[in-house]
């Protein structure tokens, strides 16, 4: 109950900013993140062994957090079933995500449940702002916000969402290698296996974003516990893209065809002019305009600087370009005044 009244008196803590667009907020160097290396070569259940180390307590707090915001969900059972019942998912789930997950648990002490539960949660709920530019010369950039918390949470001590500021502590960016050598990168949430942000050098850029849908993922993933499972699983199958496709086109196919278990957007740039996506049929949208080619990181990071597309939620920005195989990721602070969403 004071979870929800925290929530209801957000309205009354803000003040909204009128900030205009922000031209001079690349580089901040202070915010930038470094690399850990996952090392595709190790058994599936041992790839994260090293990260979960680092950040078990981390992970720990997180859960604890949910677990507290849930504890009037079944008279404060939920974590019961879930530790009980969602753990025998991890067996069901494609390779080598449920050996990864099972892997993980045992790194970390965590009951089997509470990762996958963790592994989960994206085909749940996110909102998130990607950008796909061209410059001039045809390059391709792809950028994105990404907003994590909505309505889990406010603390009116400190004008932010909780579990947005839980979430800031866990992003990693990592580099997958096999023989020491990249196969793809990906931004993400330490102990999370799927990929939401990733770069496949040389290939493509992608992003995973939310499409608002009525019942979100929670069909698809009642289906898969019952027992349907022809449909992927959203981060799963991008992970899938980076690691298999060979090229733009075999990576809009593979994910064109699949069917998927959550309403998702996947963005995605290539390294040619014209491979951008974008729902062509609609006005270019306002942040998203690649019909007026003028792109660049500080470009592209002074738009996702500007409120309200950066605001409370925002727990990460990234930028990346394959043609060049870089990628950057810079962790993420509103200062108020500022949107909450």
């Amino acid at each position: 109950m004071w979870m929800k009244l925290q929530t209801t008196l957000l309205v009354l803590q803000l003040k909204f900013s009128d900030q205009e667009c922000v031209t001079d907020a690349y580089p901040p160097e202070e915010r930038k993140l470094g690399w850990e290396v996952v090392n595709l070569d190790l058994p599936a259940d041992q790839r994260y062994n090293d990260l979960a180390e680092k950040r078990t307590p981390q992970i720990l707090n997180l859960l604890r957090f949910v677990k507290n915001f849930t504890s009037f969900i079944l008279h404060g059972k939920l974590f019961n079933f879930v530790d009980k019942d969602l753990g025998p998912l991890a067996d069901t789930l494609p390779a080598p995500y449920g050996d990864e997950i099972k892997g993980l648990s045992k790194a970390t002490g965590i009951p089997l449940g509470e990762v996958v539960l963790y592994n989960i949660f994206y085909e749940i709920f996110t909102v998130c702002t990607s950008i796909v530019a061209e410059d001039k010369t045809g390059n391709i950039f792809q950028a994105r916000n990404l907003d994590f918390g909505l309505f889990l949470g406010w603390d009116v001590q400190n004008n932010t969402w909780m579990i947005s500021e839980i979430l800031r502590t866990l992003i990693v960016n990592i580099d997958y290698q096999r023989q020491e050598k990249t196969v793809f990168k990906s931004v993400t949430f330490a102990g999370y296996v799927g990929v939401i942000s990733g770069m496949k050098p040389g290939v493509l850029t992608l992003t995973l974003n939310e499409r608002f849908n009525i019942d979100g993922g929670y069909i698809g993933i009642l289906e898969w516990i019952l027992g349907k499972r022809t449909a992927k699983w959203t981060s799963f199958l991008s992970r899938d893209v980076l690691e298999k496709a060979t090229s733009y086109e075999e990576a809009r196919d593979m994910l064109i065809n699949e069917e998927i278990l959550a309403p998702v957007y996947y963005i995605i740039g290539g390294t040619k002019s014209g491979q951008t996506n974008y729902d062509n049929w609609k006005p270019p949208f306002v942040i998203d305009d690649r019909r007026t080619p003028k792109a660049s990181f500080r470009e592209l990071y002074n738009v996702l600087s500007t409120q309200p597309v950066l605001n409370k939620l925002t727990t990460y920005t990234t930028l990346m370009h394959a043609s060049t195989g870089t990628v950057e990721t810079y962790i993420r602070f509103c200062k108020d005044p500022c949107f909450p969403w």
